[in-house]
């Protein structure tokens, strides 16, 4: 199931059991999603996860008690962050194949991992690794 379908889905569920505040911010997200879809024509899981993004990075910069009960409506979208010890884990493999530099790393990484890690936290990692 697409993520569109998952977030409509949920929409209906939240309506039926009277949870507004759920049901309004998924219709948030259902609208901002249509109008990109509309302005850019593409309809993939790409588009709708760009979009979840930023709600969440305006979400956390917000930080009001709104805010966070509304960036916890979004968190069974978004895919689950990768910890440090995975991401050196991966890093030293790509090390030890011949990449050695932090672009060929991160440029590797994202081909695989995009979306699952903070790209500044990989980069710090790969900068540490490429040094040892």
């Amino acid at each position: 199931m697409s993520l569109k379908d998952r977030i409509n889905q949920d929409f209906l569920v939240a309506f039926k059991n009277k949870e507004m505040d759920k049901k309004n911010f998924l219709g948030l997200i259902k609208g901002e999603i249509q109008n990109e879809i509309g302005r850019t024509g593409k309809d993939d899981d790409e588009t709708v996860m760009n979009i979840l993004k930023k709600m969440e990075k305006s979400l956390k910069q917000t930080n009001t008690d709104e805010s966070l009960a509304e960036l916890e409506y979004i968190k069974p979208y978004l895919p689950v962050m990768m910890g440090e010890d995975r991401i050196r884990e991966i890093l030293t493999n790509y090390k030890d194949n011949g990449l050695n530099n932090v672009g060929q790393m991160m440029g590797e990484f994202n081909k695989t991992f995009k979306g699952m890690a903070d790209n500044k936290v990989v980069s710090e990692l790969a900068k540490e690794i490429i040094n040892n």
